[in-house]
């Protein structure tokens, strides 16, 4: 059995992502469902996925609509409490360097499979009725923020939590942030087709329930929502960048 939650793992909130997973662990032994000791924090992202093994995991929308969909369970989904966003959703913060953008700006994704730095971003600038220019991918919401703040790139979408943990514990200038986008459903929480989702989310929300305050509010975790999987599909898929 595989367990991995690491969508928001920084290192400076690993305790408080551990003990989440303790609790939820030991929630699912009440019930009599098998789960791992410790989270799979390794190996690749795609594989834990979809690995027949896994108990539980936290995906990115876009992956989950456009890939994972019919291959694993849904969930729930955890509700950081977000400014502006109903319970359970998220969106992304625009952000560019002071002044005026250029006709064509130079976009810095995370991925091309990212909903918040992609899809969002590509959504947000139809919007705009603005045109792109080059698209670099950087691997991450982090390295994407600092080309943006060293001029590498113009224009980059970040997931609102990922930048607030940004901001909190490796700031770049806040002023960057130009925009939010519309919220959409946040990054759910996934099991193997095998497993009870029903009983799974029921330990995820008692996990939750018994995390200590502290924990809490290093993990900005308000809650566990039921967000139907029709919403996440509803969503449109973007182009290929």
């Amino acid at each position: 059995m595989i367990a991995a939650l690491p969508m928001y793992d920084r290192p400076e909130i690993r305790g408080a992502t551990d003990a989440f997973w303790g609790h939820i662990r030991d929630a699912l032994d009440q019930v009599g469902l098998a789960a791992p000791k410790t989270l799979t924090r390794d190996g690749d992202l795609w594989a834990i996925w979809q690995d027949p093994r896994l108990v539980l995991a936290q995906t990115c929308g876009l992956p989950f609509r456009l890939r994972l969909h019919d291959k694993v369970a849904l969930v729930a989904t955890p509700d950081y409490g977000l400014p502006g966003c109903p319970p359970g959703y998220y969106n992304s913060v625009i952000i560019a360097r002071p002044g005026p953008l250029p006709a064509h700006p130079c976009l810095a994704i995370n991925d091309p499979l990212s909903q918040s730095g992609w899809s969002a971003l590509v959504s947000w600038l139809t919007s705009q009725k603005m045109a792109y220019g080059a698209v670099m991918v950087t691997g991450a919401h982090a390295a994407s923020a600092l080309a943006v703040a060293e001029g590498r790139a113009d224009l980059a979408a970040i997931d609102a939590q990922t930048w607030r943990l940004m901001l909190r514990h490796t700031p770049l200038a806040p002023t960057l942030e130009i925009a939010r986008t519309p919220p959409t459903p946040g990054l759910p929480l996934i099991t193997a087709l095998a497993h009870a989702p029903d009983s799974i989310a029921q330990a995820v929300a008692q996990g939750a329930a018994a995390l200590a305050p502290a924990h809490r509010a290093a993990l900005d975790l308000k809650g566990i929502v039921q967000i139907d999987k029709a919403a996440y599909l509803a969503l449109p898929q973007p182009p290929d960048p």
